[in-house]
């Protein structure tokens, strides 16, 4: 499992995915299936995604309307921004 905060024309969100890779294409296809075309996604600690959403986080891991590749933890683009440090952010892949 990878969280990552992926940077987005309307803002940042924070997905789960189990894909070995952001580049993998489909990663990439599930997020052009949301009209995210272009995005620059960055890595962060899934442990410290776990510990900034607590039990938000494992309502998202059980809710089974999701699927198990690509689960969107936050869309709320300021909370996700202010969340994390730049500090906590793995390198940027970009796709566009």
């Amino acid at each position: 499992m990878k969280a990552a905060l992926v940077f987005t024309g309307s803002g940042p969100i924070l997905v789960l995915t189990t894909y070995e890779s952001f580049a993998a294409s489909g990663f990439v296809e599930k997020l052009e299936a949301k009209g995210l075309n272009k995005f620059i996604a960055h890595e962060v600690s899934v442990d410290l995604a776990k510990k900034k959403y607590g039990q938000h986080f494992d309502v998202v891991m059980k809710d089974v309307k999701e699927t198990d590749d690509l689960r969107v933890l936050d869309y709320n683009g300021h909370r996700v921004f202010h969340n994390f440090s730049f500090k906590d952010l793995g390198a940027p892949y970009q796709h566009e």
